[in-house]
């Protein structure tokens, strides 16, 4: 992308700017990424070097991240190498179920 033209949209539909023409366009790009709901990134020399991402996107990526961590931690607890494969789905649905719980508490997320 060229340094002069401006916000662009790639391919995979998130809004470019190069870091040379980041200050002329950042009120736009972020205009874009807040009521267009896409996310933003800042490019270098062509290469996508920092993303701009609407709050309910990032929030969600905490959510997930948090999940995934905390469902590690507590499949390796519950994993008997021993048992059956359909009672290692059982325990997984079941911490899992219990992990969405705890990262909700912990981030203060509401059930819908």
């Amino acid at each position: 992308m060229a340094a002069d033209q401006g916000i662009q949209t790639a391919d995979d539909g998130v809004a470019e700017v190069s870091m040379t023409s980041a200050r002329a366009n950042l009120t736009q790009l972020l205009r874009d990424v807040r009521y267009g709901g896409r996310p933003g990134a800042f490019t270098e020399r062509g290469e996508r070097s920092a993303y701009v991402v609407p709050p309910d996107f990032y929030e969600q990526a905490l959510r997930d991240r948090a999940l995934v961590e905390l469902l590690e931690r507590r499949a390796q607890r519950v994993m008997d190498p021993d048992a059956p494969v359909k009672n290692h789905a059982q325990a997984l649905r079941v911490e899992l179920d219990l992990a969405r719980q705890d990262v909700d508490a912990r981030l203060n997320i509401a059930e819908s």
